[in-house]
């Protein structure tokens, strides 16, 4: 299936869940400052394992970043 990661198309397997999207977009396997958005919607940490997404559904991985 074709899901829009960080606006670009990826192929991941049917019932792929958030968390497997989190981690092919490259955030750190501690997950620290890393938010996780599914088409729009702010999705907490504690529902990532659980989260399959859907074909076409758009993933925007942001990862905080300390300075300024």
């Amino acid at each position: 299936m074709t899901i829009w990661l960080n606006g670009e198309p990826r192929e991941l397997p049917a019932g792929v869940k958030l968390v497997d999207a989190v981690a092919a977009a490259g955030a750190p396997p501690d997950r620290h400052g890393i938010a996780v958005a599914v088409d729009g919607e702010v999705v907490p940490r504690a529902d990532w394992d659980e989260l399959a997404l859907a074909d076409g559904q758009h993933v925007e991985v942001v990862h905080a970043v300390q300075g300024g």
